[in-house]
């Protein structure tokens, strides 16, 4: 019965997305052109060099290197090996879904067990600090200063989470746990070797793979993005948003909050750009319950990037309900924060002189996070278009050595 449920819920979503399609063929078109636009020109040129690296760090033996020297600090905190610092590192910088990708390969990889993979995972998943504050702070409220606040919360939350998810699957026997906890450099170095002779692949070949594989994985989360922009602008046509708006303002008000921010909140539970955006817009609340609101839904991920990280685990044997939950988690760790931070990292600050920004920076005093932004927006198309044909050129040159040989 349970099954037959499923498959008939899954068939009326399919019904009911085509239907719309049809119906509103413009609006759909439009929303499509957002989310290649935000692939295009943002996501793909900015997770490209992360991928590519971290596989070439995988693949020589670096990422080994730095797990036996943070083995004594990742351990006692989150009860993870020590590469987790490496990925907990890469998904801050890089953004998500980066620490679901890189918590995968470590784990087909068997540096990981599962459920030190799902622990890992829970905390890894984190925004980079060019969206909060270049994208979020300074181009939707025009206030680097509340990036500050934001970011702060945003990853001192993760790290709750991290510290909290280290107790889940106490009981499990893992089988990567090291027993000798000293830092050793040689031990270090060691791995590091044994780890690259492992790998007999040709240097070309290890490039090679890196190249292709994180283009095919971007691949994958431009077409989410794309049909979670589609689907958000779909079911704000049909009047689902509204509906569902309405028991989230039901919510807000119980925990204090303007119910006037539900519906932006609906819209960043699907899509964080398109919620905070709608957020900021908001002229009918205070800013400090924009930033509780804004800390949620940063931590929550939005349903497209957890559509994306469950398609990156489903490569793997590690589950997504213990995602699921850490986001939860992180968004109630991140909402919190941000209500007990407000005073100290944003009112102080201002009162001290911090200015807002405006929307048009002068020359003579730019902002390095709007123009690391800008410069990544212009050069983005060019970089993403190289980097496909690179995946193509390669793909095809292999296929033709490959039947040469047949």
């Amino acid at each position: 019965m349970k099954s037959k449920v499923k498959s008939i819920s899954l068939a009326g979503v399919a019904l009911f997305i085509a239907i719309a399609l049809i119906k509103f063929p413009r609006e759909t078109l439009e929303a499509s052109t957002r989310g290649i636009d935000m692939w295009w020109g943002t996501v793909f040129p900015s997770l490209l060099p992360f991928f590519i690296t971290a596989e070439l760090l995988i693949g020589f033996g670096v990422v080994r290197f730095i797990g036996v020297l943070f083995e004594p600090i990742m351990r006692p905190l989150f009860n993870v090996p020590g590469v987790g610092s490496f990925v907990w590192a890469m998904g801050m910088a890089s953004g998500y879904p980066s620490g679901a990708k890189l918590t995968a390969r470590l784990r087909q990889e068997k540096q990981l067990t599962k459920i030190e993979a799902e622990r890992l995972v829970s905390f890894t998943n984190a925004s980079n600090p060019l969206f909060i504050i270049a994208a979020v702070s300074v181009g939707f409220f025009h206030d680097a200063q509340l990036g500050i606040l934001l970011a702060v919360c945003h990853y001192t939350g993760n790290a709750l989470v991290g510290v909290c998810m280290r107790f889940y699957g106490k009981d499990t026997v893992e089988m990567s746990r090291r027993k000798d906890r000293k830092v050793s450099i040689y031990k270090a170095l060691q791995e590091l070797h044994r780890t690259r002779l492992k790998d007999t692949r040709p240097f070309g070949k290890i490039l090679g793979d890196a190249v292709t594989n994180s283009v095919q994985t971007l691949l994958m989360i431009g077409g989410f993005i794309i049909l979670f922009s589609v689907f958000t602008k779909l079911l704000f046509l049909v009047g689902i948003s509204n509906i569902l708006a309405g028991g989230l303002a039901v919510i807000l008000k119980g925990l204090g909050l303007p119910p006037e921010l539900a519906l932006p909140m609906f819209s960043g539970l699907f899509e964080i750009t398109l919620g905070s955006q709608l957020i900021s817009q908001s002229d009918t609340t205070s800013l400090y319950t924009q930033a509780i609101v804004i800390s949620f839904i940063l931590a929550f991920n939005g349903f497209s990037v957890q559509a994306q990280v469950a398609s990156i685990l489903a490569e793997t044997d590690i589950r997504f309900g213990p995602y699921f939950f850490a986001r939860i988690l992180h968004g109630i760790f991140a909402s919190l924060l941000a209500a007990i931070l407000f005073k100290p990292l944003y009112l102080n600050k201002k009162v001290l002189g911090y200015q807002d920004i405006p929307v048009l920076l002068p020359k003579e005093n730019p902002d390095p996070w709007l123009d690391a932004l800008h410069t990544l927006q212009s050069l983005g198309p060019a970089v993403t278009l190289f980097s496909l044909s690179l995946a193509a050129l390669i793909i095809t040159l292999r296929l033709t050595v490959k039947q040469k040989y047949l």
